[in-house]
């Protein structure tokens, strides 16, 4: 597919390359000379206001991709074929397609002046997904879908190229280990005050089950491990585990010590058998020192090179965390979604390059969206275990009309015996079936 545009612009071949990638397979050829755009016999788009040859297909720029400064964009949404689009212009196209798809793939709304949320995070409110009701649907696949469709019928040669990248659905299911044990392996301080706390709240059935814990004579209540290992056998899945490996607790790093054998184990049993990555602490955020310390834990521990991660509480700022994250040596970062809301946070259920828009550069970093967590479900929308099943087989359902990657995140103290989380683990095994059952 040859594209014609009067200036090939970073921010260009950026869209391009993702876009041709994902609808055929290959990146477009861009060319600036109108005569050799003129002259070819192949597939083509003229990606300007000027016709150049009878057999194009014309779609007319909006400014956004020859643009190279970060300013307020007030993009306007309107319906085209049952879908939301904005970057509205002229041509045999009603919008343009790259500019929009850049302006959510890059997150091009968090570089602008937001409101953040009780973590610091970007507030998801802010998004025009959430504004404009689009956040629930992987909207630029949609927009793929629809754009190869029109491609096809106007050059009948596109019926021989190859599917793109992502032609076939795939669920990755991922967990990140937050807190690995309820009771087990705290130390004698923190047991006692655990259950001094227990103790002045009433809670003596909480008090019994630790003791019992803590005597061996029943399981930990997190600890579900052994019951996952055998849920993946069963369903032959490969997920992958992000370890939170927190050289000093805090109120948000909670797990227990990398240094105590217990965590060990654990690490090098699931780095033996499954794909695993860094789940940095919340004090990494504010320390640039301990995420190389983290990640230098967690290999040792493994034996593995570490390059993949996912944020604690989905904690990021841009560019300063994707940035860090390459300079540790990074290579796939799993962050890209919301903690407070189930959705797609870049409208995609495709993996994509981050691209650094304040260098103007694509970066090497694969980022790769997840649009649901059990989380968000429980304490943020405050589901029942059968309406979040129900949120599961939406999403489901969405990513799989497009041939999307789908890519859910639990917590193993959800899947365990913690009664607060009462059914939660049964409707996933009863998810991890069906869409087993159906790929």
């Amino acid at each position: 597919m040859l594209l014609y545009c009067q200036s090939i612009t970073p921010r260009l071949q950026y869209v391009t390359d993702f876009i041709g990638r994902q609808i055929f397979g290959e990146a477009f050829q861009l060319t600036t000379d109108s005569f050799y755009f003129n002259d070819y016999t192949g597939p083509k788009i003229n990606y300007s206001s000027t016709g150049i040859s009878n057999e194009e297909l014309i779609i007319n720029n909006y400014s956004l991709l020859f643009e190279n400064s970060i300013e307020q964009q007030n993009p306007s949404c309107f319906e085209i074929n049952g879908f939301k689009a904005f970057f509205k212009t002229g041509g045999d196209y009603p919008f343009d397609i790259f500019a929009a798809t850049f302006y959510l793939l890059s997150r091009y709304e968090e570089y602008l002046p937001h409101q953040t949320d009780m973590y610091g995070r970007y507030g998801h409110e802010n998004s025009l997904a959430f504004k404009e009701g689009f956040l629930n649907i992987p909207l630029i696949n949609i927009w793929l879908e629809d754009f190869k469709k029109v491609l096809k019928e106007k050059f009948s040669m596109l019926s021989r190229y190859r599917s793109g990248q992502y032609s076939m659905f795939n669920f990755l299911p991922t967990y990140d280990i937050d807190e690995a044990f309820a009771f087990k392996n705290k130390g004698l301080v923190k047991s006692i005050g655990g259950i001094a706390r227990s103790v002045a709240n009433g809670e003596w059935s909480m008090v019994n089950e630790r003791l019992k814990v803590l005597r061996a004579k029943k399981e930990d209540p997190y600890d579900a491990f052994e019951w996952m290992d055998k849920l993946h056998a069963k369903n032959n899945l490969q997920p992958i585990y992000f370890f939170h490996v927190a050289a000093k607790k805090g109120k948000y790093d909670k797990n227990i010590l990398p240094s105590y054998p217990a965590m060990q184990q654990l690490i090098k049993q699931h780095a033996g058998k499954y794909a695993i990555g860094i789940h940095p602490s919340w004090a990494s955020g504010d320390e640039e020192d301990l995420l190389n310390e983290e990640i230098k834990i967690l290999g040792s521990a493994s034996g593995k090179k570490i390059t993949s991660s996912r944020q604690h509480y989905i904690r990021f700022t841009l560019p300063r965390t994707f940035r860090r994250l390459i300079a540790a040596g990074i290579k796939d970062d799993y962050s890209m979604g919301y903690g407070s809301i189930n959705g797609f946070r870049a409208s995609v259920a495709s993996s994509f390059y981050w691209y650094d828009l304040k260098k103007e550069q694509q970066t090497d970093l694969l980022l790769h969206p997840f649009c649901f967590m059990e989380a968000n479900s429980f304490f943020e929308q405050k589901y029942l275990p059968q309406r979040a099943y129900e949120e599961m087989m939406y999403y489901y359902n969405r990513v799989k009309a497009v041939n999307g990657e789908l890519i859910t995140i639990w917590h193993n103290s959800f899947l365990g015996s913690y009664k607060p989380f009462a059914g939660w683990r049964d409707v996933y095994a009863e998810f991890v079936r069906q869409v087993s059952g159906e790929t």
